[in-house]
This record gives C-alpha cells, structure tokens and sequence, in this order.
C-alpha cells in the first residue's frame, strides 16, 4: 500500500499542499496524510503517517523537505521505515524518482540529501554576510518593534514589571528592556 504524506509551512500555501495531494495521489497513494504546520514544530500528522504504515508499504512524498528538516533526520526517517520492511518513495528529487526499496535510490537519496543541505548552508551564510554588511552600513535595524517601549516603560513604573507583562501581552523580559534605557 502507497501512503502518501504532504506538508506546506504556512495555511498560505493551500495551492502547494492541494498540489502535493494530487501528485501523491497520481502516483498511486491509497491514503493521504496532510498538514500545514512548520518543519520546526510538532508534526502530528506525520507520527500518524509513520505509525500507519505497515511492512510491504511505502511512505511517499514529493520532495525530502516536505518529510525532514535535514539529511539526518531525512536518512534517520529512511533507516527506520527500512528497519520496518517500509520503502521511501521521493516523486521529485531532481527530476527522479527514487524508491529506497531499491540499493541505487536509496544511494542517491542520500547524496541528493547532502547536496540540499549543502545548499542550504551556502544560503544562510550569504545571507549573514549580506545581514553583516547591511549593519555596517547601518541599514539593518532588525525587527520593528511590536509594541511601543515608551508606553510599556510608562506603565511599568506606575504598576510594575509584572503586571506591564500582563497587561500588554508580553514577557517579562520584555518588559525589563522597555525599562532599560531608561535606567
């Protein structure tokens, strides 16, 4: 049995998540499991994915980071369906598909997975050089503050840090830089 398993990040993505549905179920997926939730947090959908599978099936995706966070746990996702008698099934990973049933997938699965990662580093750290170069030039600031520190400073002085923090919403913490400057 084919069982399929889709995500997207944000509840934006309908169009992608829909597409993934269609593709896994194109290629065969008698089941599907979806969610839209980030690659960070739980993924509730995908423990009942793996939990649903059963030796002889195979758990299909479109692409490996709609199943993982990084080659390992890509690779540590793989071992284990492999452990259980459960193939991976990837429809796009560079234009192939791979089927980890198969020595010579289950080989370019996992170059394939180093390459991304690779990839993925590159990006990050352009984009601290970038980040870098932006703040020496003094046109990084950061994020915009979400709330306005003159007016968490002024109500914390009247009723306390604590209380402030209730009041609008927010940590402590936050709270105690508002107040900094003033200091």
């Amino acid at each position: 049995m084919l069982i399929g398993y889709a995500r997207t990040s944000t509840a934006e993505q309908d169009a992608g998540l829909a597409a993934q549905e269609r593709d896994l179920t194109a290629a065969g997926a008698e089941r599907v499991f979806s969610e839209q939730v980030s690659g960070m947090g739980a993924r509730p959908e995908l423990a009942a994915a793996l939990d649903f599978v059963r030796e002889g099936d195979a758990l299909v995706v479109t692409k490996p980071d709609r199943l993982a966070r990084s080659t390992a746990e890509l690779l540590t996702i793989e071992a284990e369906l492999t452990k259980r008698g459960v193939g991976l099934v990837v429809l796009s990973m560079g234009g192939e598909r791979l089927d980890t049933r198969n020595p010579t997938s289950k080989l370019m699965l996992t170059i394939l997975a180093g390459v991304a990662t690779w990839e993925r580093e590159i990006m990050l750290e352009r984009q601290r050089e970038g980040i870098a170069k932006a703040k020496a030039e003094g046109k990084y600031r950061g994020r915009k503050p979400s709330i306005d520190a003159y007016e968490v400073r002024r109500v914390a002085l009247l009723i306390g840090p604590a209380a402030a923090a209730r009041q609008f919403g927010i940590a402590r913490s936050s709270v105690y830089l508002a107040l900094k400057p003033a200091r």
